[in-house]
Parts: C-alpha cells; sequence; structure tokens
C-alpha cells in the first residue's frame, strides 16, 4: 500500500520576541515605503515659509473665491464684498466726468441687440424702424429704454447704467436714424 507521509510543519516564529519584531516590521516597513516614495516624488521639496509667495496677503489672493452669489430679498447681503465694476461697465469715467458719451454706452450694451435688429429691436440707422418710435416722443423712449418694453430688459440689461447714460445712448441712436 501506499505510504502516507505527514511532516510537521514549523511556525517560522518561534519566540514572542521574534513575534513583537515581525509586528513592529508590519507597521514600519508599508510607512517607510510610502515615505521614501514621497520624497522621490517631491525630490525632497521644502517650503520657505519667509518667502513672498508665502505671506499671508498672497495666499490669500490665491485662496479668494472667483466669484460671490448675492440674493436679494429674502438674505440680507452685507457680508457680501461689493463687486468691482466691469471694465466694459459703460460711462464708469464718464459719468464721473460729468459728460456720458452716449456713443459709447451704444457701443457697449446697445449694439448687441439695435445693430442687428435682434428680437423686433429697430435697428441702428433705420429711419423707418425708428420714426413711429421718435413721433412718440423722447420722454417715452427714455422710459421704455429705462424701464424696459416688451423684449427690452431695463436699461439694455445693464443695471449699472444711470438714467442718464441710457438717455444720452437714446439719443446717440435717435440722432442718427433721424
Amino acid at each position: 500500500m501506499s505510504e502516507v507521509h505527514l511532516e510537521d510543519h514549523a511556525s517560522l516564529v518561534q519566540t514572542p520576541q521574534q513575534l513583537i519584531v515581525v509586528v513592529a516590521l508590519a507597521f514600519l516597513v508599508p510607512i517607510l515605503s510610502i515615505v521614501m516614495i514621497v520624497q522621490m516624488v517631491t525630490g525632497g521639496m521644502t517650503v520657505d515659509r519667509g518667502s513672498a509667495l508665502m505671506s499671508e496677503e498672497s495666499v490669500a489672493k490665491r485662496l479668494k473665491p472667483v466669484g460671490y452669489v448675492a440674493m436679494v430679498g429674502d438674505v440680507p447681503t452685507t457680508d457680501v464684498p461689493a463687486a468691482p465694476a466691469p471694465a466694459s461697465a459703460p460711462g464708469a469715467t464718464a459719468a464721473r466726468s460729468g459728460k456720458v458719451d452716449g456713443g459709447k454706452v451704444y457701443q457697449s450694451v446697445c449694439v448687441m441687440c439695435h445693430g442687428t435688429g435682434l428680437m423686433g429691436s429697430p435697428k441702428f440707422g433705420d429711419k423707418v424702424a425708428w420714426k413711429p418710435r421718435i413721433a412718440a416722443g423722447l420722454a417715452t423712449l427714455y422710459e421704455h429704454a429705462i424701464k424696459g418694453i416688451r423684449t427690452m430688459p431695463a436699461k439694455g440689461g445693464n443695471s449699472s447704467l444711470s438714467d442718464a447714460e441710457v438717455s444720452a445712448a437714446v439719443d446717440y441712436m435717435v440722432g442718427h436714424s433721424n
């Protein structure tokens, strides 16, 4: 018959000291491996906390939000910083100087619709389209431009414009449509 050979399998850990060493190495080897990989990837990079790039102002500038959401009505907006005026805000410097250039306002706001006749708006320089509007009077044109009418939003969609700037743009368009 066949002979069955049973060997006793012995463990590599024979003493409690060997068990402690194995457990300690089981924790230390992965940790040391991770530290060495990080050092290899970063090249031992260090941060100079005294540099200008690490100053509080520089860090705050890099971390500041791109924009803010401000809700008007139910939620107070006093804690939201005021958004800077857009660089293309028409009349931002003209209003301060006292003179409003209707042409600049037209070019920056009104031309989008009135330059192409978008959504039924009278085209710039189209005497036939402007004739009945001019006949209604400048006061009516100013009111419609400031408050909005049909598909035209109030102030042409740019609420930062003053009434004087909107009126100057109306004068500019009417002057080129007579």
